[in-house]
């Protein structure tokens, strides 16, 4: 294919997406037969351009980790949808950004649910409110998702009450059945949120995650999946049970949970030098870096100069998939803000744009459909 044509068929997408319309992409049959090696891989994403990856679905225009999210993330055009993982009381891998779900869904108006309410320390960090592990799983079905940042995303809120909480098969489920419908293999890229934490109260994320994996036939090299985390631990631990590749997220500060609990000194600025990239090569496929690894803001949050940290995973083959990109001027740096109104949408393309030169594989969106109109005017450029 030309890259004219590459490049165009990319636009097409890009059109579809902002009109909310099904995509239509290559069918999983057309697929090659053998799998590729890593040096193929990135070729061909090169020339296919970054991923786009539906950052909790399409969370800036729906409550985030809902079904109604990822889908409308994947008739964007997204090319993974992330739903990060916690654990019920019995055990079941549900969508959730935090255990804690008083800011995401009606618990703490629902007064059969009062005497739940806990403080719990959660990595250090002491919460108040009410947790998945302290409910069921029927229990936690009778609730219903809200917007957790209301006053940045107001509109969010008319859908307020009207999703249940999804289990991770049922984001799978979902996944398989917009894969049918858009004739596209939507890829799903799941992060187990608090490992050491869920492990310590003997609800573990990770065999949960490999079972549902394998039941669903996701657990191959060919699947569309990444399975990320901010600690190191489990990421080496899943390594020997998972065929998929594994992305080591990196904070803008602080150190990995697990290194905390055991005494490891290190921190994230250490696994952001040389000598940790080539450790996380060892066991994952890439990194998830805070977009400020990439580009630093000052502390008037203009941009600095970019950091080498792009050309220095590459140079250990790591994939680079920064996080978290958003159009509202609060979450964008100065340069590219429209106005002082933090919740009004600034000069997003520009961000994007920015990044996209400084060669990232793919990046993290709660604004699908900006994120692929951006990379089909950058792959047009």
């Amino acid at each position: 294919m030309s890259r004219r044509s590459r490049t165009s068929r990319i636009a097409g997408l890009a059109v579809s997406a902002v009109a909310v319309l099904g995509v239509v992409g290559v069918p999983a049959s057309a697929a090659p037969e053998a799998v590729p090696d890593a040096a193929q891989e990135f070729a061909a994403q090169r020339e296919t351009g970054p991923l786009v990856l539906g950052h909790r679905g399409a969370s800036g225009y729906r409550p985030e980790h809902t079904l109604a999210s990822y889908e409308l993330a994947a008739r964007m055009g997204a090319d993974y949808i992330e739903p990060d993982l916690v654990s019920t009381k019995d055990g079941v891998l549900v969508a959730r950004h935090e255990n804690e779900i008083g800011g995401t869904t009606d618990i703490s108006s629902r007064t059969e649910f009062a005497d739940r309410k806990r403080t719990k320390v959660i990595d250090g960090v002491t919460l108040t409110g009410w947790f998945t592990e302290d409910l069921t799983l029927a229990e936690l079905k009778t609730l219903r998702a809200k917007e957790r940042i209301p006053q940045t995303r107001p509109r969010n809120t008319l859908y307020d009450g009207r999703y249940q909480v999804p289990t991770f098969q049922e984001v799978l489920d979902l996944r398989a059945k917009l894969s049918r419908e858009l004739r596209r293999d939507i890829g799903v890229y799941p992060e187990t949120k608090h490992p050491t934490y869920f492990t310590s109260i003997k609800l573990p994320l990770e065999p949960a995650l490999v079972r549902t994996l394998n039941r669903n036939g996701l657990n191959t090299p060919r699947a569309k999946v990444f399975v990320q985390s901010f600690e190191v631990g489990n990421l080496k631990a899943l390594k020997r049970e998972l065929r998929v590749p594994l992305i080591q997220l990196i904070d803008s500060t602080g150190a990995p949970a697990d290194f905390v609990a055991s005494g490891d000194k290190r921190t994230y600025d250490d696994l952001v030098k040389p000598a940790g990239l080539h450790e996380i090569s060892t066991y994952a496929a890439g990194i998830g870096p805070a977009k400020d690894r990439i580009i630093p803001r000052d502390d008037r949050g203009f941009l600095k100069q970019p950091t080498s940290l792009v050309k220095d995973a590459h140079a250990v083959k790591l994939k680079v998939h920064p996080f978290t990109f958003r159009n509202e001027n609060t979450f964008l740096p100065a340069d590219f803000r429209s106005s002082t109104d933090p919740a009004q949408y600034g000069r997003a393309f520009d961000e994007y744009a920015l990044f996209f030169k400084q060669g990232v594989d793919g990046l993290f969106s709660d604004n699908p459909d900006t994120a692929v109109a951006a990379r089909a005017e950058f792959l047009n450029r």
